[in-house]
């Protein structure tokens, strides 16, 4: 049980896990386009990880350790793209972090969590735009659609876990738990679609996968259940189009 508790700790109360699912989410698709590369990695990597210790922490006694963190992350991710990149790249990733503060700041007297409903599409909109706008050229639309689609469907069982403590209104608390994963369900089912039909065979193939073990997470996905199911569970969905890919890759 300690082991447990320090795992949880370590990995995923310190953000390092949604910050990892994040990042092979992204790398999935990197791959895919044939845009993949460790310093856009690492970037997108640090970027997800400050901004997640931002979210959590910034109203405990941490903060300002936090900020001097998310500072230093900053100034290395600058410097990345700086060195590897260009200034277009630098600008779109100043938009996004900017997009992610809009999301839950304390400076602001509203900020997209408080807004009723909208969190879950703000979410996917931010996930969506690191794969389809930053690490690639152009913005690739069918790329937008996927992660958008896929990451919105993943934020509702988390909805699911906290309807009974959520303080702004969300869609399990007004239609309730069955029909919110109803919308998931439709979610992942037109994510997986899009992805039939505009990715390689094989990515598409691996996509198909993910989508499958997604429906069975959402399925189960129970406010009664250990906060553990959705924070290592339903969290390492949007990993699964990686894996899976590396094992059709390589096994």
């Amino acid at each position: 049980m300690n082991i447990l508790k320090i795992l949880k700790k370590t990995v995923i109360d310190s953000q390092i896990y949604v910050s990892l699912m994040g990042t092979l989410f992204a790398v999935f698709f990197m791959k895919e386009q044939n845009t993949f590369r460790l310093p856009t990695i690492l970037l997108i990597f640090i970027t997800y990880f400050s901004g997640y210790l931002y979210t959590k922490y910034q109203y405990t006694k941490h903060f300002l350790k936090i900020l001097v963190l998310n500072a230093v992350a900053g100034i290395v991710c600058a410097f990345l793209i700086i060195h590897n990149h260009n200034e277009v790249r630098l600008l779109k990733w100043f938009i996004i972090v900017v997009l992610g503060l809009l999301y839950n700041s304390f400076f602001l007297d509203v900020y997209i969590r408080k807004i009723p409903l909208l969190k879950v599409f703000y979410v996917g909109l931010v996930w969506a735009l690191v794969n389809c706008w930053l690490t690639l050229p152009e913005f690739d639309i069918p790329i937008f659609l996927i992660s958008f689609f896929f990451i919105t469907a993943l934020v509702l069982p988390f909805d699911i876990r906290d309807m009974n403590s959520d303080t702004v209104k969300t869609f399990p608390m007004l239609i309730g738990v069955q029909n919110t994963k109803y919308i998931a369900y439709a979610l992942v089912f037109i994510s997986t679609l899009l992805g039939i039909f505009h990715l390689k065979p094989l990515y598409a193939a691996a996509f198909f996968l993910s989508g499958i073990f997604t429906y069975i997470f959402i399925y189960f996905a129970d406010n009664k259940r250990d906060d553990a199911y959705f924070s290592f569970g339903v969290e390492t969905c949007s990993a699964l189009p990686f894996l899976f890919l590396l094992i059709m890759e390589y096994f």
